[in-house]
């Protein structure tokens, strides 16, 4: 007679290859507490791929336009993260774009260009305005509010 095999408790665990997530069921996103605007917003970038948005070109004009540039964002920047509940993030990218803007400024004003360095800024609200919807995306639907 043969015994049934016992799972080995000192093997190491098993982790998923690659970082390739399995889609969500439609019903996954509508259970979500969010409006019905951000959970339109969601399937679309699960529509897109995920994260990482591989099939962005195949989406239509107006799905683009739904999931790209925020102007909420764009105009307050860590402030919309913070509400949105992503203070992680928002200290973050806040850090990371003062840092880009002290070194770019430094250099803009040794190459004679002093002047440019003032629109530096815009930089650092179109990189809010472009990431905060695949931000709340990860934070809402893949459950990843940390630091990056």
């Amino acid at each position: 007679m043969t015994q049934p095999t016992q799972p080995n408790p000192f093997a190491p665990p098993q982790a998923p290859v690659g970082d390739v997530a399995e889609p969500l069921a439609a019903s996954d996103i509508d259970n979500l507490p969010v409006s019905d605007t951000w959970k339109t917003r969601f399937r679309i970038i699960e529509k897109a791929g995920g994260v990482k948005l591989p099939q962005f070109k195949a989406l239509s004009f107006g799905e683009r336009m739904k999931i790209g540039f925020g102007l909420l964002p764009f105009l307050f920047g860590p402030f919309y993260y913070l509400a949105k509940g992503m203070w992680k993030k928002a200290i973050t990218l806040f850090v990371v774009c003062l840092a880009l803007v002290a070194v770019l400024g430094v250099l803009l004003e040794l190459a004679g260009l002093g002047r440019f360095s003032n629109s530096l800024g815009y930089g650092v609200a179109a990189i809010f305005a472009v990431r905060a919807k695949i931000d709340y995306y990860k934070k809402m639907v893949l459950g990843q509010n940390g630091w990056w």
